[in-house]
């Protein structure tokens, strides 16, 4: 299986359709880390005070290019593949993103971090802030971007809304339908969840149609939305029994997606929100305006007192 995937990351890098992703700066390295009962695929560079930088469905690490590079200036920047994901292992379950957080400290570990910033983004954000949640004390400025967080807020309210479909999508023949035509499944996200799809290239379709082609990628992709019901549930007690948030939280949305209904998910689960609006975009917000999300996250991160 290693070797398969190694196979294929040198095509990836090979090919001239990966070439447009923004690729990260050439002295970030690259780590295959055992954590948890994955082996999760890590970009590391920079030097200064951590930064963790977690994508969601759709994308992989290699979502955040450009972002690591503005921000490996004056930080240490880490970026994973979730598990199941990107180049990470596909172990059979783990999905829930309580565990998934455990991924995330184990990668802190094996990199002595012992607290980061973190940004996240759609599933990301649900890692985070399980994350976030069960280890406040790691967790310096928190950066949340356009998708809710089970059981958090009108997460009910959201589960409601016909475009997100596949959040239930299941039963024993939603792998067999989308096997070889990930590149068109994938395409109905991104066409029908960005304010510009034109803006989303035919190179960044085929590189992530290649890599949720990879075997265990799409059953993988299934499992984290499968995992919802019990996130909610997790997350629910986690708040219970812990409280709300405590540092800065930055809640981004998409101008043309979840605008401000990203602070209001966050200020049902945090004490100091911040609200922003990536502005002429739709959910994919690295593909769709780069400049102002960087910057958005830039003077959120430089700003005042670390905690």
């Amino acid at each position: 299986m290693l070797r398969l995937v190694l196979l294929i990351a040198g095509l990836l890098a090979a090919c001239p359709a990966a070439a447009q992703v923004t690729p990260f700066p050439p002295d970030f390295r690259i780590q295959d880390i055992p954590t948890n009962g994955a082996v999760i695929h890590v970009r590391v560079g920079g030097h200064g005070p951590a930064v963790v930088l977690l994508h969601g469905f759709g994308d992989t690490g290699d979502m955040w290019g450009a972002m690591a590079a503005d921000l490996a200036r004056d930080h240490t920047v880490v970026v994973p593949d979730l598990r199941g994901l990107g180049l990470s292992s596909k172990p059979a379950g783990g999905f829930d993103k309580k565990t998934q957080a455990g991924d995330v400290a184990g990668v802190m570990d094996a990199l002595h971090v012992a607290r980061a910033d973190l940004i996240t983004h759609d599933i990301g954000n649900m890692v985070g802030f399980a994350f976030a949640a069960q280890h406040p004390d790691r967790v310096t400025r928190f950066v949340l971007i356009d998708a809710p967080v089970p059981g958090v807020g009108p997460w009910e309210e959201i589960l409601k809304t016909p475009l997100l479909w596949h959040f239930h999508f299941g039963g024993p023949d939603m792998e067999r339908l989308v096997a070889g035509r990930e590149r068109i499944y994938l395409d109905r996200f991104y066409n029908d969840f960005g304010a510009h799809p034109e803006r989303i290239t035919e190179a960044t379709r085929n590189h992530y149609a290649a890599l949720y082609a990879l075997p265990g990628a799409m059953h993988s992709s299934f499992a984290q939305f499968a995992a919802f019901d019990q996130d909610a549930i997790d997350d629910k007690a986690i708040l219970a029994a812990k409280g709300k948030l405590t540092m800065p939280v930055l809640a981004l949305g998409g101008e043309k997606s979840f605008g401000l209904t990203m602070a209001e998910v966050m200020r049902a689960a945090a004490v100091n929100v911040q609200p922003g609006i990536i502005p002429d975009s739709g959910h994919w917000i690295m593909d769709e305006n780069p400049k102002a999300t960087i910057a958005a996250v830039r003077a959120f991160l430089d700003a005042g007192p670390r905690p």
